[in-house]
């Protein structure tokens, strides 16, 4: 049994328990219990707050964790970052009081400034890689209110869509560090644990990849699908059906959601018609 710390609440917590249930693992949620057993997979979930996380997984509390990248380096605790995970993305930035940004001009302006934020050691080596010297206010929560009231002059502090600075009047100036989701893993993790994370990781990849593409299929010209097959390479080859109307075949493919339309194009100028488009659940190689 292996267990996986994943944040009790809150946004990260939402698209954790989404993505775990997209791969077929079931959560009972209803009893919010903070350790419980999946009954369909040899996992037991520990829900716990997200800056706790590192340190758990660190100490083979846990043998996995899924947190923010930021977590994980402000923590400093030693972790396998075993992948990336596509959601949760968010930013850690330097942001200002708005009356100051007519006359920001860049990083130096927060020499000697006092800066609110509860990332100290990710604040701290960026200050001292630019070779700026301010004194640090640690609070735990609430940092954007830290300039209206008085204990700093400006924050450093985790940003996603920008509105909660703008509702304090702070504006975002420097972009320090991206972050987003990671699976991670204790070092100390037995055999018998990355085995289990092995299929999860399968399992992980097979949804993620479906994401990104779409199943399209279609009526073309038997005599276009030589020049369809170019267009549409699929996994390995696509699919292609003979219709009962004389010259006429059933054209079956997968493809990137990103080519997609201009796939369409070209093979409506070949002479496909009743092209369906459908979501792809998963895709196993």
């Amino acid at each position: 049994m292996l267990r996986l710390a994943v944040q009790a609440k809150g946004r990260l917590h939402e698209e954790s328990a989404a993505l775990l249930r997209e791969i077929g693992i079931k959560l009972d949620e209803s009893k919010r219990q903070f350790l419980s057993k999946v009954p369909n997979f040899p996992l037991e979930m520990l829900y716990m707050r997200d800056d706790d996380i590192p340190q758990l997984v660190s100490d083979g509390t846990a043998g996995l964790g899924i947190v923010g990248l930021n977590e994980v380096e402000e923590k400093g605790c030693p972790v396998d970052i075993v992948r990336k995970l596509g959601f949760g993305g968010c930013r850690l930035s330097l942001a200002i009081p708005k009356a100051e940004v007519p006359g920001y001009e860049g990083p130096s302006w927060f020499e000697g400034k006092r800066i609110a934020t509860s990332y100290p050691k990710i604040l701290r080596k960026y200050l001292e890689s630019n070779g700026i010297h301010a004194d640090i206010e640690v609070i735990t929560g609430s940092v954007e209110i830290a300039p209206a009231a008085g204990i700093a002059d400006c924050i450093f502090d985790i940003v996603s869509s920008g509105g909660t600075l703008i509702s304090n009047g702070l504006a975002e100036v420097e972009r320090v560090f991206e972050s987003e989701a990671v699976l991670i893993a204790s070092p100390s993790l037995s055999e018998e644990g990355r085995n289990v994370l092995e299929e999860l990781l399968f399992r992980i990849e097979s949804a993620t990849r479906s994401r990104e593409k779409k199943y399209i299929l279609m009526n073309l010209p038997q005599a276009s699908v030589e020049e369809a097959v170019k267009i549409l390479p699929s996994l390995r080859s696509p699919t292609v059906m003979p219709l009962a109307a004389e010259g006429w075949c059933s054209l079956h493919s997968v493809v990137s959601e990103s080519e997609l339309w201009d796939k369409v194009r070209q093979l409506k100028a070949l002479g496909a018609e009743g092209i369906l488009i459908l979501n792809v659940d998963k895709i196993i190689e």
